[in-house]
């Protein structure tokens, strides 16, 4: 047998061996290790007739008191799971006291703006509150009309505070205030507070939806977050755009759009300006409305085949610079 043979022959030999005993002729050093362990260092080398042939094994066994290493033990991806499910509690206990501090604190600012209000007669105290139809809509136009000269910012504060309450917290409402706001300010006023409280509030509820929303969004409205998440990546090049048609049309409810806007990945930027500049059409509409409101039976009388067209326009004219940008684009590829 010549020299590669054997040396071959003791590594085998050393390889199989169950008891892991170094081989002959070879050196074992041993030295401590972390945890109690020992570390065995073999080595073997053989030269014969000016063949260079070296062979070295390095085998290091581990003798442990028993102690399973971490990460080996079954119970320790239970551990980290627990871990994991303490940690999501605890943040969602802070994201719902953080969400339960804001609805409170705007809470107590419109309290705080009533009681700034004059002494009011009891036949008027009980048409302040938030117009859900258009009676609640004509009793507290007729009051704050009254009121609105005298203490215009007081009645100007508590108005933009209810309207952004509500936006903020998806709460119906916002509509009526449109048409309110058409009758009680002139309309380059009017038109300025209504897209700045829709945008503002908007975009409060887009924060508060990124912080405690996502098991909402989950829980709720799985198949429709789904589907409108498709339809965000296939215009993720022209968000802006996007958004301002989905305002300017009735195909997806602003609530819904500010609570899922988050959490399908709809940035802050493309969605507060989008919002700002998308619900001006809409809201022009409403505050025209709001000059005849005492006319009105419904808040459908605010739209006509006149005003539904010319949502319409406006909403094919947002959708102007994408087929541009796309057609120039095809033409250039």
């Amino acid at each position: 047998m010549d020299t590669v043979e054997t040396a071959n022959h003791f590594m085998a030999f050393g390889e199989a061996s169950s008891d892991k005993m170094p081989l002959l002729g070879s050196t074992m050093t041993s030295s401590p290790a972390a945890n109690g362990q020992l570390k065995y260092d073999i080595s073997s080398s053989s030269s014969s007739n000016g063949n260079g042939v070296h062979a070295k094994i390095n085998q290091r066994m581990a003798v442990s008191n028993g102690t399973p290493a971490a990460g080996d033990c079954n119970g320790t991806g239970s551990m980290a799971k627990s871990s994991e499910d303490k940690e999501e509690d605890r943040s969602a206990r802070q994201s719902l006291i953080i969400l339960a501090a804001i609805f409170f604190t705007s809470l107590f600012a419109m309290i705080y703006v009533y009681a700034m209000f004059p002494e009011l007669d009891e036949s008027e105290k009980q048409y302040i509150k938030v117009p859900f139809d258009i009676e609640d809509a004509k009793q507290l136009g007729r009051v704050l009309d009254r009121y609105k000269d005298l203490y215009y910012l007081e009645v100007m504060s508590g108005v933009v505070l209810v309207y952004i309450f509500l936006q903020t917290f998806a709460i119906p409402g916002s509509l009526f205030l449109s048409i309110l706001s058409g009758f009680l300010y002139n309309f380059p006023v009017a038109l300025t507070l209504v897209c700045f409280c829709s945008a503002l509030g908007a975009t409060l509820c887009y924060l508060l939806s990124q912080l405690v929303g996502r098991r909402v969004v989950k829980h709720y409205f799985p198949e429709k977050a789904r589907v409108w998440a498709q339809q965000v990546d296939k215009h993720r090049e022209d968000l802006l755009s996007y958004m301002l048609f989905l305002r300017m049309t009735p195909f997806l409810p602003n609530w819904f759009i500010n609570l899922v806007a988050p959490v399908i990945g709809v940035p802050l930027y493309p969605f507060a300006l989008g919002t700002f500049l998308g619900v001006a059409p809409p809201s022009f509409i409403a505050i025209q409305a709001g000059k005849t409101l005492y006319k009105m039976t419904s808040s459908s009388d605010a739209f006509s085949w006149g005003s539904v067209t010319l949502l319409a326009v406006f909403s094919v004219c947002s959708l102007v610079p994408v087929i541009f940008k796309r057609y120039f684009k095809s033409k250039i590829d």
